[in-house]
């Protein structure tokens, strides 16, 4: 087997604030980042009080400069983070600083994505879009939270962005049913869905996904850790990959359930068997799902398939 740390990955979907060092976050007043969740509602509470401890420029910038030397280590070349930019910035009365500073911290190979919380306000999620229109290495935005809430209040927002040019990338089909999919499709005009392993219940559905191509971000780890799947050995995502679904593979929240990238395919390996080749095509599903560069994609496409001939 060989050493999934030298695979070339790219990284689409993980949330900055759920990634920040627990030796980090302990500094900065709060004294644990890893706990037991009995569904999303915990999880997002407990997320809430993590935040509050990001109160300066430095403490954004940090915590951005450690992903990046932390992804690193994971054999991730390429990233795209979400942040939840206009939230700190009305939290903090700066609405520019808290984006700005985290992009101080990110190296050149990482880029974000700026989401918004379906229960917040859409005057929000506006500022949310002129971030991203003002800053180049913003690759999209999308709706985030309880899939509950419906996006339809926000499809002016959503329509703008469309015709802006802005990318589209929403949470769907992880705590909410086919129908959030649907909506994150046809409301939401979504490039990608973070997550979206529940379209397994509409067949209609995945023939949709199959058909035009929607790159699925599946994170077990979280799906498991935050009790939207029992365990890891009942996660769909072999089911997926099987419906001929594209399927990368991501940590969402790596911090809150004590993962890591290099993890998620190590337990992929050993839970579902899949062998190195077919650990290299999810990776390979992530670098050509991803906002890159042709170029960066190529090189890594081809950095793979390099890792694969390689002798265990």
């Amino acid at each position: 087997m060989r050493d999934l740390a030298a695979l070339p990955k790219a990284h689409l979907h993980v949330h900055l604030e759920s990634a920040i060092r627990p030796s980090t976050i302990a500094e900065l007043g709060f004294d644990s980042t890893t706990t037991e969740f009995d569904g999303f509602r915990s999880f997002a509470d407990h997320n809430t009080l993590v935040r509050q401890c990001l109160q300066k420029p430095e403490h954004f910038t940090r915590i951005a400069a450690e992903f990046c030397e932390d992804q690193r280590a994971q054999g991730v070349h390429y990233g795209e983070v979400m942040f939840t930019a206009a939230a700190h910035g009305e939290r903090l009365g700066d609405p520019e600083m808290p984006l700005a500073a985290v992009l101080d911290g990110l190296s050149p190979e990482f880029t974000v994505i700026l989401d918004h919380s379906r229960r917040r306000s859409v005057d929000r999620f506006a500022r949310t879009l002129r971030l991203a229109l003002k800053y180049p290495r913003v690759v999209g935005i999308g709706m985030a939270g309880e899939e509950r809430h419906p996006m339809a209040p926000f499809a002016e927002v959503l329509d703008a962005a469309r015709d802006a040019g802005v990318r589209l990338v929403h949470h769907a089909g992880e705590d909410a049913g086919p129908a959030s999919i649907v909506e994150a499709l046809d409301v939401g005009h979504a490039a990608r869905l973070g997550h979206g392993i529940r379209c397994l219940e509409s067949p209609d559905l995945v023939a949709r996904l199959r058909d035009e191509r929607v790159p699925l971000e599946v994170s077990p780890s979280s799906n498991v850790g935050l009790g939207l799947v029992p365990s890891w050995p009942e996660h769909p995502l072999p089911r997926l990959v099987d419906a001929g679904l594209v399927v990368t593979v991501n940590t969402d929240v790596p911090a809150s359930v004590g993962t890591d990238l290099v993890a998620e395919y190590e337990r992929i390996r050993q839970v579902f068997g899949y062998d190195d080749a077919a650990l290299a095509a999810l990776a390979t599903a992530g670098v050509r799902a991803s906002f890159a560069p042709d170029t960066t994609k190529a090189a890594l496409v081809a950095g793979i398939a390099d890792w694969l001939a390689t002798d265990e």
